[in-house]
């Protein structure tokens, strides 16, 4: 008889604490929901903006939905507002310098998680520490460099150029994390084979931080693609205009047509939102990943 209450007991137990399981995953999931609503409304609201007459804009209390979809507004700033120029202009920027600094980011990479040689540990301190440094700080220094002794002023050299020294500080901790959790194993073994430093990079190591690689394009993707500050310094004619420039004057132009300067927005974080929706799956896996370490 005790045998049966005993087992009564435990199932009672363990219904409940599957009850309170399902209870915490709905409310996380309520959580978690909201959040994400709360984050979305910004993007909600410039976009419903978009498709709005500026009467509606101005219309108090505010409607969550337009009244009329009004889809022919990106039609009209299209002819003002030169998307595709501005565009065309961004990734002459971004590739090359996507393409430069991932390649280097990786190279550098392996170099502290694998290679040994003097001097190691101060540079990588120097590197991580460098993260530190406001941009602002060098910015000046840089602009005279770029543009009094190189004379390459209104020009994209400025903005592609750097990312091939390593694609940044970040870029290179990210990548060095990654390595750093491949086991040296492999790496004894190539090199048993005949393999040097290159093959091993190329034929072990790359195939197995390619998640981190991405991620690091995408950083290196979202920085340029958000470089008003920079941009607007080295760039001053409107035919080199960026996407992030030619919003910016558009806006000034514009001043109260806001759903034209909603549309416009919308423009320009369109491609940048699809880019990272590509790879959201690598990114977070990286961020994951940066700080495990076998």
């Amino acid at each position: 008889m005790s045998s049966i209450n005993l087992s009564g007991s435990r199932s009672a137990s363990l219904k409940g604490i599957k009850a309170r399981a399902k209870i915490g995953n709905a409310l996380t999931l309520i959580i978690v929901s909201a959040m994400a609503a709360i984050v979305l409304l910004p993007i909600w609201w410039i976009f419903r903006s978009s498709l709005m007459t500026n009467n509606e804009l101005y219309a108090w209390p505010p409607s969550f939905f337009p009244s009329r979809w009004l889809f022919s507004n990106y039609a009209e700033t299209l002819e003002t507002f030169k998307f595709w120029l501005y565009f065309s202009n961004t990734m002459k920027i971004i590739v090359p310098a996507v393409t430069g600094g991932t390649i280097t980011a990786t190279i550098c990479g392996y170099a502290f998680a694998r290679l040994r040689f003097k001097g190691k540990k101060v540079l990588f301190a120097l590197c991580v520490g460098s993260m530190l440094l406001p941009p602002m700080v060098t910015l000046i220094p840089q602009y005279i460099v770029w543009t009094r002794f190189l004379g390459l002023a209104d020009t994209y050299w400025p903005l592609i150029v750097p990312y091939f020294t390593g694609g940044g500080a970040f870029s290179i901790f990210l990548i060095r994390q990654f390595i750093s959790t491949i086991p040296r194993e492999l790496d004894e073994a190539a090199t048993i084979d005949g393999a040097g430093p290159m093959r091993i990079l190329g034929s072990i190591i790359i195939p197995a931080i390619k998640a981190a690689m991405i991620v690091v394009a995408l950083l290196i993707f979202i920085t340029l693609w958000n470089d008003l500050l920079q941009q607007t310094v080295y760039i001053n004619t409107e035919p080199k205009f960026t996407i992030v420039i030619g919003l910016s004057m558009f806006r000034g132009g514009l001043k109260a047509d806001w759903a034209k300067i909603m549309c416009a927005t919308c423009l320009s974080f369109l491609p940048g939102v699809i880019f990272y929706m590509i790879g959201q799956k690598y990114f977070v896996e990286g961020i994951v990943m940066t700080g495990m370490k076998n």
